[in-house]
């Protein structure tokens, strides 16, 4: 079980995340333990400030298809993923699994 910040994802979003990713905890604020992943909404936040507060954690930022140069702003800050937000409810227990699985 990963522990996964969500950055910027809005309530309905979330729900879906949960129901997606039901084997894992999300939570929407800093702990006293750093997450396991950060899920961005690209849209909703600076990815620079996400990969600056977070550069040893494995980032995968989110956002729609129409939105090339937020996907590029996340690319640039050095997110590990970035997908557009349909790839995300598609693939989202596959990118986790990835993201968070140990370094060999």
């Amino acid at each position: 079980m990963a522990t996964i910040l969500l950055a910027g994802v809005d309530l309905f979003f979330r729900g879906k995340l949960e129901g997606l990713l039901g084997g894992h905890r999300l939570v929407t604020s800093d702990s006293a333990h750093l997450p396991d992943l950060v899920i961005a909404d690209i849209a909703r936040v600076e990815p620079q400030d996400v990969a600056d507060a977070f550069p040893d954690t494995p980032i995968l930022g989110f956002a729609n298809h129409t939105d090339t140069a937020g996907l590029r702003r996340a690319h640039a800050a050095g997110f590990d993923q970035v997908i557009v937000k349909a790839a995300l409810v598609e693939r989202a227990g596959q990118l986790v699994e990835e993201l968070t699985a140990p370094v060999k």
